[in-house]
């Protein structure tokens, strides 16, 4: 368990920005984007998380309303207190999820993505993006997202 209420300004900003920007992305689209308060569970596992962002595509599945059980999409902020469990157990989680195509790491000390997106054959191909005047290419959703404005009013002075 790790507690994740309190964050700090620049993870609100970023989080805050990324399902913003998704948003804005998936508008007259089928899929739908939702922030840390929508619950998704891993059927596989049985482990549930309530990751940054989530989008999900039609038909959406989940145990009741406030659950979602196929995403496409799952992203996650870097934190000093998660970041191996995230990077680790529980992308080892979200991975047995057969609807997720992509999973999204972000750095909250500068403009860096890791963007993992799953191959036709099943493996994951890792891809690091890293700049602020860099567009993330999202093939879940078929957008793409500059990192400008995930990190729009983020200030990286210590």
């Amino acid at each position: 368990m790790f507690a994740q209420a309190g964050g700090t300004r620049q993870h609100s900003l970023i989080s805050t920005n990324t399902v913003r920007v998704i948003g804005v992305e998936l508008a007259g689209h089928e899929c739908e984007v939702h922030g840390s308060d929508m619950r998704v569970h891993v059927a596989a596992t049985g482990y549930y998380a309530y990751p940054v962002a989530a989008v999900v595509c039609p038909p959406v599945e989940g145990e009741s309303e406030d659950v979602i059980s196929n995403p496409v999409l799952l992203v996650e902020i870097l934190s000093p207190s998660t970041a191996d469990f995230d990077r680790g157990g529980k992308f080892g989680h979200y991975r047995q999820i057969p609807s997720l195509k992509e999973y999204l790491v972000v750095w909250q000390d500068g403009p860096r993505v890791e963007q993992h997106q799953k191959t036709a054959d099943g493996l994951w191909l890792l891809r690091e993006v890293v700049g602020i005047d860099q567009t993330l290419n999202l093939v879940s959703i078929e957008r793409s997202v500059p990192l400008s404005e995930i990190y729009a009013k983020v200030s990286f002075d210590g």
